[in-house]
């Protein structure tokens, strides 16, 4: 399970075994919800957020934190997805502790 970032104590993660649509999980004291990023011509035009498999959803504030990071954040999760995925290359670790917004 590759953590490519903390921010305010939410573990951003891929899981090793993933499948596309390009996605990253949010997990937070056990409630972990999924964002899915839809690309069209290189640019993404869209992040879906949904419940995790199996899993109770982030909610409340660290649900509004998990969306204004992945605003923030989109191209570098996205690309953090096509290095370890794709060019099967490692990922970096970053935590993030100052609030983005």
């Amino acid at each position: 399970m590759p953590r490519i970032y903390e921010y305010l104590g939410i573990l951003i993660f891929f899981y090793s075994n993933e499948h596309e649509p390009i996605h990253v999980h949010g997990n937070y004291n056990g409630l972990e919800s999924k964002a899915e990023f839809f690309i069209v011509d290189g640019i993404i035009v869209e992040i879906r957020i949904k419940p995790a498999l199996g899993k109770q959803p982030l909610q409340g504030k660290k649900l509004d934190d998990f969306k204004v990071f992945l605003e923030a954040f989109a191209d570098h999760i996205v690309q953090k997805w096509i290095d370890y995925f794709v060019l099967h290359k490692k990922v970096e670790f970053e935590k993030i502790n100052t609030r983005l917004k």
